[in-house]
């Protein structure tokens, strides 16, 4: 096996290393009919794939002319989402066995997303990966979310690592732009296949354009071990 050496990697976590996509759906559709605003369907929720739950709420305000105050809104929203998440969340296959071949390889890693710092931790606990990632950032706990590149940042500040030695994996374009914008190389998985050509990704070192069906930890691996630090 090739080895990798001075790299540090920071996995986005929803839609990259779990499939919680759907719960978010579910959670957002309940959230929304019980103010009122009903049919909201899963085409809708792509358009927030990729944001912070914060950001895609006050958008939902904005645009659904809700009346709740944002932290209530958010509350109702990640309790619902916690239950479903805690019920079932789906690691992929591939990331997981991508994670364990880092883990082999003494590869420090960290988690950096839009989630809340209790649903990281549920997801982690629940999908065992919390035994091999243990440092994780939300971006409740950064001034801002994705696509500015805090939360990736402050992941690489607790692994003692410089920005240009650590390599991002994202599903959606906003993280894309984020691990660009804080100096960090990226390996690109499209959640979404139509927007594999969206700039952010066309800056990704690695494009997986077929996204988690094409994706294999193998390929990401090799690629990784011939990246090297730029330190």
């Amino acid at each position: 096996m090739s080895t990798i050496d001075g790299i540090s990697v920071i996995f986005d976590l929803d839609g990259t290393l779990v499939d919680s996509e759907p719960n978010y759906f579910e959670a957002g559709r309940l959230t929304l009919a019980e103010h009122g605003v009903t049919g909201f369907t899963w085409a809708e929720h792509e358009r927030y794939v990729g944001i912070g739950t914060r950001e895609t709420i006050a958008l939902w305000r904005e645009r659904y002319g809700l009346a709740a105050p944002l932290e209530a809104l958010l509350a109702e929203t990640n309790r619902r989402y916690l239950e479903l998440a805690r019920a079932s969340t789906p690691v992929y296959p591939q990331m997981r066995a991508f994670v364990e071949l880092l883990a082999a390889a003494g590869v420090p890693m960290a988690v950096a997303s839009g989630s809340s710092a209790e649903a990281i931790e549920a997801i982690l606990t629940g999908t065992g990966l919390a035994s091999r990632i243990t440092t994780a950032v939300s971006a409740d706990e950064v001034e801002r979310g994705k696509p500015a590149p805090d939360v990736f940042l402050e992941a690489a500040r607790r692994l003692g690592a410089a920005p240009a030695d650590c390599v991002v994996l994202e599903d959606a374009a906003p993280g894309a732009a984020a691990a660009h914008a804080a100096g960090m190389r990226c390996v690109a998985v499209p959640y979404l296949a139509e927007q594999a050509d969206d700039p952010a990704f066309a800056r990704a070192g690695l494009l997986v354009r077929g996204g988690q069906a094409a994706f294999t930890a193998r390929t990401a691996y090799d690629w990784l071990a011939g990246q090297g630090t730029r330190s």
